[in-house]
């Protein structure tokens, strides 16, 4: 009986593993952010342009300080306020040395 008990636990414990990493990407390739992590990173840092730690940010973006396409975290850890054109100059080196393969 334990071992059949342990045999459904471990079935259990890959399927819900494998359907998190389905839900992890979207179709295009992209790794979906964590809401939680976002709003975590929000309260520890507030917003430079408004002190804020809810609502919009002008001019400013939150950026994973090593890319989620690298292997970087989803987590408020791995996350700092950037200005606008300070992000799109590192999405330019990102895209291009960090690409991920999703299946």
């Amino acid at each position: 009986m334990k071992i059949l008990t342990f045999i459904l636990l471990l079935a259990i414990l890959l399927f819900v593993n494998s359907a998190d990493v389905k839900r992890a990407s979207h179709s295009h390739g992209h790794v979906k952010r964590s809401y939680t992590a976002k709003a975590q990173f929000k309260r520890l840092h507030p917003c430079p342009a408004t002190g804020e730690s809810r609502g919009a940010c002008p001019g400013w973006i939150i950026d994973h300080i090593k890319p989620l396409a690298c292997g970087g975290a989803d987590h408020s850890s791995n996350m700092q306020w950037q200005t606008i054109a300070e992000a799109k100059a590192k999405d330019r080196w990102e895209r291009k040395d960090c690409q991920i393969s999703i299946e």
